[in-house]
């Protein structure tokens, strides 16, 4: 039977060097050919005319479906979830697969199989989190996981029931560089939130705008720089994920310069929000951004946009994860919740390419269209072993293509909401480009902002130690 074709004419494309208007010509699920003028009777014609022709986002740091410590699920499911990638300009994905003290690891990973198999509508990697680091989990399972594509690792250095001790995290980074494996941090010293959480706490400070109080900069800076000599000591490169500040930035500048081998990404939230929309009139109002590391000052937004421009920062993710505005997710405490009892995060899959798009578009940073290929595709997928499938216009890369319209005025709002949290942490924003259609493998799975996939057609793509890094 002969493969389907697929022919996208007169777009202005990203190649890894240049923007510059070509055709692209699909054969199957693959890029076939790229140059101008292309002559092919293909089964399907898209005129791409003053439009951008990108590679699909790959978000590498999302919750999807995920338990969390307090054995809460978060409100989404793999189809609603990556249903909001999609719409999004979002191909892949890399959730979590979350092991707590007592799991088998090898079990976890099988049971979110499972779950994604059943929903994914776009493709996805694992990482996987290790809250339990039993010598069996770390001697036995971890390696037979890292053969079978599972090479990505994550670890916390705070909240009671994830975080694990620096002789945990030292044998997670040699057994991780001697199966060819990345780890992922998220790095705060749990120390000081916690004494600052009981000093606000003590002090009947129980409003959302405190969340920000109790996760102190600092803290931060120190996990920083102590994550940073492990990473340094072992010889193990390690993603930093959401840095947050610009005092973080500053630690990553500086152990960079001293040639320190490791990543570090930023979010979407961290660059295009702030701290004042956790106080609100109507104190709850505020929970919708309660995400860890919290969201700060406009200082720390400037200071990160910078970091990206300098190339000191890698990529931006959305750390989508979503906690249903009612009872089921942000209230589970109930209706009057302190901070501390607010699950922390907020939905981000849906917005993060639109809203970084535009912030460029519109010339708000020197970073350019293909600094943001770059930041939201490229290098995610080269970090972990995705590149060259993903991540790239290229011949013999996957056919994961994001058509995007930049003349399309569209008004956030939380009637577009199609994960589970049922509120827009970015309502109001006024974007000027959005997805006129998204192809993923050669398929077309939005198009014009209804969805066309197949509940379950996303595929599982393994994670490698990546020879580009």
């Amino acid at each position: 039977m002969p493969q389907k074709s697929l022919l996208i004419k007169n777009g202005t494309v990203a190649h890894s060097d240049k923007l510059d208007e070509s055709d692209i010509l699909v054969l199957g699920e693959t890029i076939a050919q790229i140059e101008k003028n292309i002559s092919f009777d293909a089964d399907r014609v898209i005129d791409a005319s003053n439009m951008l022709v990108l590679p699909g986002g790959v978000d590498s740091h999302c919750h999807i479906e995920q338990r969390s410590a307090s054995g809460l699920i978060n409100s989404d499911t793999f189809y609603t979830g990556t249903h909001a990638a999609a719409l999004g300009g979002n191909t892949s994905v890399i959730p979590f697969a979350a092991q707590y003290d007592g799991d088998s690891l090898i079990k976890v990973v099988e049971d979110y199989h499972q779950l994604a198999n059943k929903g994914a509508l776009v493709d996805y990697s694992m990482h996987m989190i290790i809250a339990g680091p039993s010598q069996n989990v770390i001697n036995e399972e971890l390696p037979k996981l890292i053969k079978e594509g599972h090479s990505s690792i994550k670890i916390f250095m705070t909240y009671d029931r994830l975080r694990i001790d620096d002789k945990s995290i030292l044998e997670i980074l040699n057994k991780a560089k001697e199966n060819g494996a990345m780890v992922s941090v998220h790095a705060e010293n749990h120390e000081m939130i916690t004494n600052k959480v009981t000093e606000l706490l003590n002090s009947e400070c129980y409003h959302p705008k405190y969340h920000t109080d109790s996760h102190p900069v600092e803290g931060e800076v120190d996990a920083f720089e102590r994550i940073i000599k492990m990473s340094e000591v072992t010889e193990q490169p390690i993603m930093i994920f959401h840095v947050s500040s610009e005092k973080g930035l500053s630690v990553i500048r500086d152990a960079k310069k001293r040639g320190v081998h490791f990543f570090a990404e930023t979010c979407t939230q961290y660059l295009t929000l702030n701290s004042k929309l956790l106080d609100q009139e109507i104190v709850t109002d505020g929970a919708k951004w309660i995400c860890s590391p919290p969201i700060r000052d406009k200082n720390d937004s400037v200071a990160l946009w910078s970091g990206l421009e300098d190339n000191i920062l890698d990529c931006v993710t959305s750390d989508h994860a979503p906690y249903s505005f009612d009872s089921e997710g942000k209230f589970f405490k109930g209706n009057n919740p302190n901070f501390k009892e607010i699950p922390n995060g907020m939905p981000g899959l849906h917005w993060r390419l639109p809203v970084i798009l535009d912030h460029i578009l519109q010339k708000k940073s020197k970073l350019s269209i293909l600094d943001f290929v770059r930041i939201t595709s490229t290098t995610p997928a080269k970090i972990y072993g995705l590149f060259p499938k993903k991540g790239q216009i290229n011949i013999g890369s996957d056919a994961d293509i994001v058509i995007w319209d930049t003349n399309k005025n569209m008004l956030l709002s939380d009637s577009m909401v199609v994960d589970g949290s049922k509120y827009n942490p970015y309502k109001d924003f006024k974007v000027t480009c959005w997805p006129k259609e998204v192809i993923l493998r050669g398929n077309t799975i939005v198009e014009d902002n209804d969805l066309k996939a197949d509940q379950g057609s996303g595929k599982f793509i393994p994670t490698a130690l990546s020879e580009y890094i």
